[in-house]
């Protein structure tokens, strides 16, 4: 609205006056009320990403909020995974006499002439049971098959009579990798010993010269390591002429390690068996048993990796 002042011509008492009157007439060019608000109001000017990133104003894309790929992963199976294999035991006689021999020709570096085969019959290795489990508990069971009718006076009877009365001469020896294996053969063998005690012929606890002084008295069960047997032989305080088993221990340990894979257990082997087992098993006058489980997939392994090393 505007003020506009306008004359008035009137008469008062006669007299001619003139007054002003001020009329409010709107402006033609004024704007309306809503219009006038919205041009009072200023625009504000854009912020610097709006320009930047365009008239929304939209926010740049942050790595993190990139989708991920997922990957492409095959789905999964509902049929359970195949059971592996079962282990490849070595049972008879004849696989048994085969993995002796092979041990036997590599640890000593050689190989065997056929000629020298020959000498070795699958009358050298003890046959076991196979419905008899080969473990400790069972093992004074497999010994009494072993020796078959005469197994009382082979293990058990106190004194004998004549040529076989030899002291410290055994007729069943079990050898083992180490002196707590051999405790618990020792006392596996418990039934045998009621009357003749056996032989602990193992280093840990025991003084060898408790070992000759026992030795001086009639034995037919022994048990040791390879390396106090063989010292008490050369001492002359254990014979040899009643021996007709050697039991050979094939327990393996939580480490994986046995009479045949420990380097220092298995070379006193071999020692003994060359110099005091090897000639009297051709001759078909000692047998050798070897009690306990053989994989033959875990044999094959290690013979196939020492002669890629080899080559």
């Amino acid at each position: 609205m505007v003020k506009r002042s306008e004359p008035v011509r009137g008469s008062i008492n006669g007299r001619d006056v003139g007054v002003k009157l001020q009329i409010r007439t709107p402006h033609l060019n004024c704007l309306s009320r809503n219009e006038t608000m919205a041009k009072s109001q200023k625009p504000s000017k854009p912020h610097r990403s709006s320009l930047k990133h365009g008239r929304n104003n939209l926010k740049p894309k942050s790595k993190s909020s990139k989708k991920l790929k997922k990957p492409n992963h095959k789905p999964p199976s509902h049929l359970p995974p195949p059971p592996p294999p079962p282990p490849e035991l070595l049972t008879t006689p004849s696989q048994h006499l085969q993995f002796f021999i092979q041990q036997y020709q590599s640890a000593n570096g050689i190989q065997l002439s056929s000629l020298e085969l020959e000498s070795f019959t699958d009358a050298c290795v003890v046959k076991l049971s196979e419905s008899v489990p080969q473990d400790v508990n069972n093992l004074s069971e497999h010994m009494k098959a072993s020796f078959g009718s005469s197994w009382k006076e082979a293990l058990c009877k106190k004194k004998l009579s004549g040529n076989d009365c030899e002291p410290g001469s055994p007729t069943l020896l079990t050898i083992s990798l180490s002196a707590l294996r051999s405790l618990e053969l020792f006392r596996s063998l418990k039934p045998f010993t009621k009357e003749c005690p056996a032989a602990k012929l193992f280093a840990k606890h025991l003084k060898i010269e408790e070992q000759v002084s026992c030795l001086k008295n009639h034995v037919n069960v022994a048990c040791g390591t390879p390396s106090r047997i063989k010292k008490l032989i050369d001492m002359e305080a254990l014979g040899l002429s009643r021996l007709s088993l050697v039991v050979l221990d094939m327990y393996t340990d939580v480490k994986g390690y046995s009479l045949f894979s420990i380097p220092q257990i298995r070379d006193e082997f071999w020692e003994l068996y060359t110099a005091h087992f090897h000639q009297r098993l051709l001759n078909g006058t000692l047998r050798i048993c070897l009690y306990g489980t053989i994989d033959a997939s875990n044999f094959k392994r290690r013979i196939k990796g020492k002669s890629d090393a080899n080559e």
